[in-house]
């Protein structure tokens, strides 16, 4: 037991999400509880993650997962496991939750994408349909995120085309490959825009990002033959060349990369499947089995042309997670904010915000 790599899990405490600065205490071995000095809360390696406050072994809850994730049915684990599907579902439910916000923590950062791809799936519910739209970075395969709605329409293709933008620098080229739905056009000069300042006063011009290529790959039809040929939009088709060039692993504006993303969903989510006796109720559903997987493929699965999983292969992790690193990974909470208050503050507080503020 080792209190310097853990951090005290109290969004009030002063010293929340801050590891080895020495205020945490073993408070009881036997048990694994730790207690930190500044708030005087006591608090297990598993506080904050799905395994916590379990009476099932956390092997059997990882193992479990990981078969919900890699497109086992629920029946199927209650009929192997002995396990009631009630509690079978709030298992899963709850490690999507805590995938949802680790891709948020460590996925939706920043970085150097290049070339990404995305596509929108149909999925199946019980008496409706929705639409399931996805992104992926075609050079590492790293899946960027998911957005469900109940429309394939502007909003659904916005709501992607943002999580797109969360993780890709402004400063760096993009080259967007999508099908040929109109609305990404739209969408993609609406969301891809930063603050042109010129030193005046008032809200300053958006512009449009330099560096972005958006082509639709389109099939069309010559005698009973389908065949694939893209449109540019927002570039000349120099400036596609230019950034093909420079993209490794992809010299071809295609979509091959989410294509085989969708079909590994298909795969590994149950209510997914074209033709499946599972499917589901509602949209939570669908959302939450989207990020469990989705986060599962990311960190914990090897892919064979890489010989790494898509979380190495961008930088984020040195080593392939298991599911169980996965639940039992501890996000830490925003830092401690002294609250506003009318007066001088206090000496006690003006202590605290030099201390774990500074």
């Amino acid at each position: 037991m080792n209190p310097q790599d853990l951090f005290c899990p109290n969004s009030t405490c002063p010293a929340t999400g801050q590891a080895a600065q020495g205020n945490l205490w073993i408070h009881d071995r036997s048990r694994g509880r730790y207690r930190c000095t500044v708030c005087r809360r006591t608090f297990t390696v598993r506080t904050g993650t799905p395994l916590a406050a379990k009476q099932t072994a956390p092997e059997i809850i990882s193992r479990v997962v990981a078969l919900v994730s890699h497109g086992c049915p629920i029946s199927a684990i209650e009929a192997a496991f002995a396990l009631d599907r009630r509690t079978v579902r709030r298992w899963v439910t709850a490690a999507g939750q805590h995938a949802e916000r680790i891709h948020h923590h460590l996925v939706l950062q920043p970085r150097d994408t290049q070339h990404v791809q995305a596509d929108a799936v149909r999925v199946k519910l019980q008496g409706s349909i929705v639409w399931m739209a996805l992104a992926v970075v075609a050079t590492t395969h790293l899946w960027l995120g998911g957005v469900v709605r109940p429309n394939r329409n502007l909003a659904l293709i916005t709501a992607l085309l943002t999580l797109i933008q969360r993780s890709t620098m402004a400063i760096t080229r993009l080259l967007l490959v999508t099908d040929g739905l109109r609305h990404y056009r739209l969408a993609a000069q609406r969301v891809f825009r930063q603050p042109q300042r010129r030193g005046q006063r008032g809200r300053p011009r958006l512009r449009r990002w330099p560096g972005l290529v958006l082509v639709q790959v389109v099939k069309m039809s010559q005698r009973n033959v389908w065949r694939p040929w893209s449109r540019t939009l927002l570039a000349t088709g120099k400036r596609i060349a230019w950034v093909l060039q420079r993209t490794p692993c992809s010299h071809v504006a295609s979509t091959a990369g989410i294509e085989r993303l969708n079909a590994t969903f298909r795969e590994r989510c149950a209510p997914l499947g074209r033709r499946t006796r599972h499917l589901a109720r509602q949209v939570a559903t669908i959302h939450t089995q989207m990020y469990l997987v989705g986060t599962v493929y990311n960190f914990c699965t090897v892919h064979r042309s890489l010989q790494v999983t898509p979380a190495m292969a961008a930088g984020i992790t040195e080593y392939p997670w298991s599911v169980h690193d996965l639940l039992a990974y501890r996000i830490p909470p925003p830092r401690w904010q002294p609250p506003c208050r009318r007066g001088r503050p206090s000496k006690a507080l003006q202590a605290l915000v030099k201390r774990w503020c500074c």
